[in-house]
């Protein structure tokens, strides 16, 4: 059955809760709950989340020797972590798909947030939707994963 891991950096354990006006009212488990329900039969959804990059590095290495597509929403290491950029390239380059995905349009938001490491390695991005940008990108890695 065919995984799509669905990682998520620092602080989005506090969803819901953490300036909701920004990101609204959505819990990080009623993403998965979402997530599960709109994921097509024989497709595994797996939410996790992390503040410490060392994980979230390994959990990149884990989807590349797994095989498993990847959506990630890298929070505050999107704008700095270099090791991020350099562990997410290697989901394309193993042909698997990386969609980065922002709750909050970045680019709206305080200037040091417009620069994201990941964006350029990654199969594409969607922002500024709220939650539902982790649904689009399920639809679009669903799309394009093998049937039996």
């Amino acid at each position: 059955m065919p995984r799509v891991l669905v990682l998520n950096g620092p602080n989005l354990q506090r969803l819901g809760t953490r300036e909701p006006a920004i990101y609204g009212t959505a819990t990080l488990a009623d993403v998965e709950r979402d997530l599960r329900a709109a994921a097509p039969d024989g497709v595994e959804v797996e939410l996790r989340q992390t503040d410490d990059e060392a994980t979230l590095l390994g959990w990149l290495h884990e989807a590349v020797d797994t095989g498993s597509p990847v959506i990630l929403n890298p929070a505050a290491f999107t704008h700095y972590s270099y090791a991020l950029r350099d562990a997410a390239v290697l989901v394309p380059e193993a042909g698997l798909p990386l969609i980065e995905v922002h709750i909050s349009n970045p680019h709206r938001r305080e200037e040091f947030r417009h620069t994201s490491v990941v964006s350029g390695v990654a199969t594409g991005v969607i922002a500024g939707l709220g939650v539902d940008g982790y649904r689009l990108a399920l639809q679009y890695i669903a799309d394009r994963l093998p049937r039996d």
